[in-house]
């Protein structure tokens, strides 16, 4: 299948596009989830049912982070050391036993560069369950998927990659989420989902980013109602056995954006309108994980298949001191090949994981990719340890190597190695 334009993914563990802070027209759409809130919160008594006194707990993590990249700059404007801190507030309120809760998650980040200082409201939403269901409304964090390199299904919530280069942070994703939950025929999970977060580009003195500086309000939508179009999504899981499956289905305005170049190498993009079925399996056989997960994504402007698949095998509790090692290896495939605008189009990712399994959590993950149809190959170091029971020490390593000139995103890092150094407490 040929595209007719030039796509850009920009999702996954390996590339980092971001949502920049609230814009006042982004305010325009808490009335409205307010109002849903307090709406369902009000129905969710059932009458002649005596609700047990309500419990809070609030939890407080403040880090203080280091990132230094060690290479010159490649672009103008951009710094090689960024000291930053950041605050993330958590607070649950239950009530009914436990069936019903608030739940609260907030991000707040002040960095040196402009564009990495924002804040985010993470999640903010009522539960309530009741029999075999559950009922969610609000901002939420979804996540899906079995592999380790790369998220292909996971499509619910947008990336903040200005947060971590891997893509793992998430933003808040307004929506009313339906559990069904069974024995026999597995969960299913079905979305309503509002509005679309809208993502941004690292400014001129961010690194990890582009020679050319991408505004985000350059960046339209194929659909006529642009952010408010109502997007639609559906999840199966269910397990038989040593498997573990799940299918998804998702229609709406694309998490990614999709990028044309004029004659004059000018960038337009846009945020097209997509249906992306999905599929996620685990294989649990002794110390294996056999693990796969596969979309088709279509729309006008483009059709196209990906999957990452792979093993983990762990060696558990070597010598009787509770040390596990695990190692990892996953193949990544992208049928848009060069278009695809990210280093994942035929690609083998490779790691190890430690975990010493001691009083102070102490871990690590080792990890390398390398570009089957190149020289290009990224590795990266997370390891992380706790101190006393409110200190955790994360540092985080990413190297860039041998970085071809038609790599297309990854021409642009290639003097972005860099290492982070974060110490967090909690209070």
């Amino acid at each position: 299948m040929k595209d007719k334009l030039v796509a850009g993914k920009f999702t996954g563990n390996w590339f980092p596009p971001y949502d920049r802070r609230y814009t006042m027209k982004n305010y325009k759409i808490f009335p409205w989830i307010l109002g849903l809130f307090f709406l369902t919160v009000a129905s969710g008594q059932d009458d002649g049912e005596k609700a047990s006194k309500p419990e809070g707990e609030f939890e407080l993590e403040l880090e203080t982070e280091y990132r230094y990249f060690y290479n010159d700059a490649q672009f103008e404007g951009q710094k090689d050391h960024y000291p930053s801190i950041a605050f993330r507030p958590e607070y649950t309120l239950e009530w009914n036993k436990g069936y019903e809760s608030i739940n609260f998650t907030g991000f707040l980040r002040l960095d040196r560069d402009d564009e990495r200082t924002h804040w985010d409201i993470r999640e903010l939403y009522y539960l309530k369950a009741k029999g075999n269901w559950e009922l969610s409304v609000g901002l939420k964090k979804i996540y899906w998927g079995v592999a380790e390199s790369n998220h292909l299904v996971d499509i619910i919530n947008q990336t903040d990659a200005v947060e971590t280069f891997d893509g793992e942070e998430k933003l808040g994703q307004p929506m009313v989420q339906f559990s069904w939950v069974t024995d026999k025929v597995g969960t299913f999970d079905f979305f309503y989902l509002p509005y679309h977060r809208k993502r941004t580009f690292a400014g001129e003195a961010g690194r990890l980013r582009f020679g050319t500086v991408i505004n985000q309000d350059d960046l339209g939508y194929e659909s006529g109602a642009e952010e408010w179009r109502q997007d639609l999504a559906v999840r199966w899981k269910h397990y038989f056995g040593i498997f573990d499956l799940g299918l998804s289905h998702f229609y709406g305005n694309g998490r990614e954006p999709l990028f044309t170049f004029d004659a004059q190498g000018n960038i337009n993009a846009f945020y097209p309108v997509i249906h992306q079925s999905g599929l996620d399996l685990q294989i649990t056989h002794g110390a294996f994980l056999w693990k796969l997960e596969s979309i088709y994504r279509h729309a006008d402007a483009q059709d196209f298949v990906a999957l990452v698949a792979g093993l983990e095998y762990t060696f558990s509790n070597i010598d009787g001191n509770g040390l596990d090692i695990g190692l990892l290896g996953e193949y990544l495939y992208d049928e848009r090949d060069e278009l695809a605008l990210t280093a994942l189009q035929n690609d083998i990712f490779f790691g190890s994981r430690i975990a010493f399994n001691d009083t102070q959590d102490t871990s690590f993950l080792l990890g390398g990719i390398a570009d089957l149809d190149g020289s290009s190959k990224i590795f990266s170091l997370e390891a992380s340890r706790r101190f006393g029971s409110t200190w955790t020490a994360e540092i985080e390593a990413r190297i860039f190597t041998d970085i071809e000139d038609n790599e297309l995103i990854l021409s642009n890092f290639r003097d972005d190695s860099f290492l982070r150094i974060s110490i967090s407490k909690y209070f």
